[in-house]
């Protein structure tokens, strides 16, 4: 169970801190580029951070919004990034890679959860999303290198 239990905070750590990024590369867009795709994954990862929350709640464990580290250095690149760019299609290329390594948690928490369980059951679901997602930006990508 420690391994499953260490698998789930990972992962909503990296839900949480995706969502940080989410928000500092809306308050940097200034209502432009992106801005529609980035309240869309900060409500998408409040409401699958949330659920895991529960989750985590149910086995006793603590539950931490602030994130981790990272959520530091997602705040300073998409800064970065802003001052020099607009966030725009532009940027698709690392929202693409940052989304595949959270579907890499998912995988890892799945082989880990108990066979049969809602918990199982609601992590398939945000994985499965999450994979649309990913081939949305990938598509997305294309169109604008075209």
């Amino acid at each position: 169970m420690t391994n499953h239990l260490d698998s789930l905070k990972s992962l909503h750590t990296a839900l949480v801190d995706s969502r940080i990024g989410y928000e500092e590369a809306l308050k940097d867009s200034d209502g432009q580029g992106l801005t529609a795709l980035f309240r869309d994954m900060i409500a998408l990862r409040t409401k699958d951070a949330g659920e895991l929350a529960q989750h985590l709640s149910r086995l006793g464990e603590p539950v931490d919004d602030n994130g981790s580290y990272m959520s530091t250095v997602h705040r300073a690149v998409i800064s970065i990034r802003a001052a020099f760019s607009s966030l725009d299609e532009s940027i698709l290329p690392g929202l693409i890679d940052g989304e595949e390594r959270i579907a890499g948690y998912y995988n890892e928490t799945i082989d880990t959860a108990a066979p049969g369980s809602q918990e199982l059951t609601a992590l398939i679901a945000q994985r499965d999303n999450l994979e649309k997602i990913i081939s949305q930006f990938a598509a997305w990508r294309l169109k604008a290198a075209e």
